[in-house]
């Protein structure tokens, strides 16, 4: 029996979320879309104290976690929330805190 089948499904896609979640950077980097909407990795470089190297490894984790998405623009990519797993994260959170 694989420990994974010991949980739900819930409970599997709280966890991965929270670990997409479990960084400064990280949270720092969904604040900054937040507000600006969209930007490019050098947009969130000059914000963030953070090598780019750094900041594209943590949007690399928030997009693998569906929190963002990448839209390819030749020659840049620009992130931005994904607002439908947004929202649905903000629901499996507050499920998970009542």
């Amino acid at each position: 029996m694989n420990n994974k089948d010991q949980y739900t499904d819930d409970n599997l896609e709280t966890a991965r979320l929270c670990k997409a979640l479990a960084h400064p950077a990280r949270i720092s980097i969904i604040k900054l879309l937040l507000s600006k909407d969209c930007c490019v990795c050098g947009d969130i470089v000059k914000e963030l104290p953070l090598a780019q190297s750094t900041v594209s490894q943590h949007l690399k984790e928030l997009k693998n976690a569906g929190i963002i998405r990448g839209n390819i623009t030749p020659p840049k990519v620009k992130y931005c929330i994904d607002k439908e797993n947004w929202n649905r994260l903000k629901e499996t959170i507050t499920q998970f805190l009542q």
